[in-house]
């Protein structure tokens, strides 16, 4: 079963999802229902295995984003399960290894996970990420240090890097 809630926060609406005792999405509307395409819904509508409920994981979610945009987090302790691909995978992990505050290349990802060259394969990675702000695909920038490509858009990659740099 799948359990899910949406939530306000300065960013816009976002949604949350769980599965199995853990947060598997968090995203804008267009990335929820992606999600919800990929586990089963076929349409863009909720799968039969989707409930709206604020679960406790959920709320710990929302609960940790929040701190985040006070300031007040920049570790998240919350047990994810994004869905992917091995290539994904370990992409998503890489970027969790970027520290609050600081940005790294696409060039710079794809060395860290041994696919020099693979920097247009990360920046497809990063636009798959399922877990928005935890899995931070927003601390990845051109190598020219141009805010480009972020799911939730430029205003919204820029607000989360200002938002860090201001309270490191």
């Amino acid at each position: 079963m799948i359990f899910w809630d949406k939530f306000e926060s300065p960013v816009g609406e976002l949604y949350a999802a769980e599965k199995d005792g853990s947060i598997t999405m968090i995203g804008h509307k267009e990335s929820a229902e992606r999600y919800f395409r990929k586990s089963g819904s076929g349409g863009s509508g909720i799968p039969e295995n989707a409930e709206r409920r604020r679960t406790e994981v959920i709320e710990r979610a929302v609960f940790q984003l929040n701190e985040y945009f006070e300031g007040k987090r920049k570790k998240f302790d919350l047990p994810l399960a994004p869905e992917g691909t091995d290539f994904q995978l370990k992409d998503w992990k890489a970027l969790c290894e970027i520290p609050y505050g600081e940005t790294r290349s696409y060039r710079d990802i794809a060395e860290a996970i041994d696919c020099p060259g693979g920097y247009r394969a990360v920046g497809m990675a990063n636009n798959r990420n399922p877990i928005m702000i935890v899995i931070p695909c927003h601390r990845v920038i051109g190598a020219n240090g141009s805010m480009v490509g972020y799911g939730g858009g430029i205003p919204v990659k820029q607000y989360l890097i200002e938002l860090e740099k201001n309270n490191i």
